[in-house]
C-alpha cells in the first residue's frame, strides 16, 4: 500500500469517477433526511450489538447504496480518521477506531480525545476480530472501495456506511456523517462558525492579508503542491489567501512528487511544508541544505512553515480544519 495515496485512488480513476461521485455524495445530503421507525427488533446476532431500540433510519451513503441504520446509533466504529474527526467534532465517543493516514498511532492532533478507545486496525484496513469485538452498531467506512472487505464489516453490522466519494469535499462529507448520526444541525452549525472564524482570521493579517501560500508534502522521492481543491488549501481560500500562479489549479489531489530542477514551482510567498513518513521527513531534511531549496523566496524570507502532515496532508475533517486555520494564523500574524 503506498503511505502516501489511499487504496485505488489514482489520478486516472478519479477523473473517471469525478462526475458519478459527485451525484453519490449529494444523495448521502438529500435522500436521508426523513426518519422511520421500521418496528422490528434486529435480533441476538453473534458479533452484533445488542440494540435497545428496533427504530431506525434508511438513508443512502456515499455510493447511493440504500442502508438501515439505528435512529439512535450507540456503538460506532470509524475506519479513517476523516470518520473520527468528525463524529468527535460532534461530541460523540466511538467504540473503535483506526490509526491515522500513514501513522501507526491515532493522529496526534486527535490523541488526547481517543486516549481509551480499541484501535481496530489501520486506516481502511480493519481487523475483524477486532471490530467484532468492539460490538458496533454503526461502521463508518470512510472511502472504503474494496467490496469484499464491505461485505465482511457488513456481516458484523449490516449498518455499515461509505461516508466519502473520491471528490467530497469535508464540509459535504462531515454534514452526510452528522446527517447519519442525527446530528445534522450541529454539523452545519460548526461549518458555519468556522468559515466565519476564518475569514475573520484573514482580515487580520495585516501585511500578509491575501498572501501567497504554497502548499507542498514532501515524499520520499520530491515535493508534491497540493491543488486549489485540497483540503489545507480550501481552509486558505476562506481566509482570503491566494495560490502562487504555478499552483492555481482545480482538483483535489496532489502533484507527483518534483524533482529539484522543478523545485521554483514549490514557491510563494509562504511555504507550508509537511511529511507523513520518516522517509519523508529525512529526505525533506537533506534537500533543505541543498542550494537549489535555499533559494526559494519564501525559504530566504524565512517564511518556510513546517506543518504536521497527519492533518494538513489528509482529505481533512472538522476538527483538523481548525487546527489548519490556526497553523495559518500563527505563522501569518508573526510578521
Amino acid at each position: 500500500m503506498n503511505l502516501y495515496s489511499r487504496p485505488a485512488r489514482t489520478a486516472t480513476r478519479r477523473a473517471a469517477q469525478a462526475v458519478a461521485a459527485l451525484g453519490a455524495a449529494a444523495l448521502l445530503l438529500t435522500a436521508c433526511g426523513t426518519d422511520s421507525d421500521s418496528g422490528k427488533s434486529s435480533g441476538d446476532k453473534a458479533g452484533k450489538a445488542d440494540t435497545a431500540s428496533s427504530a431506525t433510519r434508511t438513508v443512502k451513503d456515499a455510493t447511493g447504496k440504500a442502508v438501515e441504520i439505528p435512529a439512535e446509533p450507540k456503538r460506532i466504529v470509524t475506519l479513517t480518521q476523516e470518520d473520527l474527526d468528525a463524529v468527535l467534532a460532534l461530541d460523540i465517543k466511538p467504540v473503535g477506531i483506526t490509526n491515522g493516514q500513514g501513522l501507526d498511532k491515532p493522529p496526534a492532533y486527535l490523541a488526547e480525545k481517543v486516549e481509551g478507545i480499541d484501535v481496530v486496525g489501520n486506516l481502511l484496513q480493519p481487523v475483524m476480530d477486532k471490530v467484532v469485538a468492539a460490538k458496533p452498531d454503526l461502521i463508518l467506512a470512510g472511502d472504503m472501495q474494496d467490496e469484499q472487505v464491505l461485505g465482511q464489516l457488513r456481516e458484523i453490522t449490516p449498518a455499515t456506511l461509505v461516508t466519502m466519494a473520491p471528490t467530497d469535499d469535508w464540509k459535504l462529507f462531515f454534514r452526510g456523517v452528522g446527517n447519519a448520526v442525527n446530528k445534522l444541525d450541529a454539523a452545519n452549525k460548526f461549518i458555519t462558525t468556522h468559515e466565519g472564524a476564518a475569514k475573520a482570521a484573514g482580515e487580520k493579517l495585516g501585511a500578509n492579508k491575501g498572501a501567497e501560500v504554497s502548499i507542498v508534502r514532501w515524499n520520499p522521492d520530491g515535493p508534491s503542491w497540493m491543488e486549489n481543491k485540497q483540503f489545507a488549501s480550501g481552509v486558505a481560500l476562506e481566509m482570503g489567501l491566494k495560490r502562487p500562479k504555478s499552483q492555481d489549479k482545480d482538483g483535489n489531489a496532489h502533484t507527483p512528487s518534483l524533482s529539484l530542477e522543478k523545485i521554483n514551482e514549490i514557491d510563494g510567498d509562504w511555504l507550508f511544508l509537511s511529511t507523513l513518513t520518516s522517509d519523508g521527513e529525512k529526505a525533506l531534511k537533506d534537500v533543505q541544505s541543498k542550494p537549489a531549496y535555499k533559494e526559494l523566496g519564501a525559504v530566504k524570507n524565512g517564511q518556510a512553515v513546517t506543518v504536521d502532515g497527519s492533518v494538513w496532508s489528509t482529505r481533512g475533517g472538522p476538527l483538523a480544519a481548525d487546527v489548519v486555520l490556526g497553523d495559518y494564523v500563527k505563522a501569518l500574524s508573526a510578521k
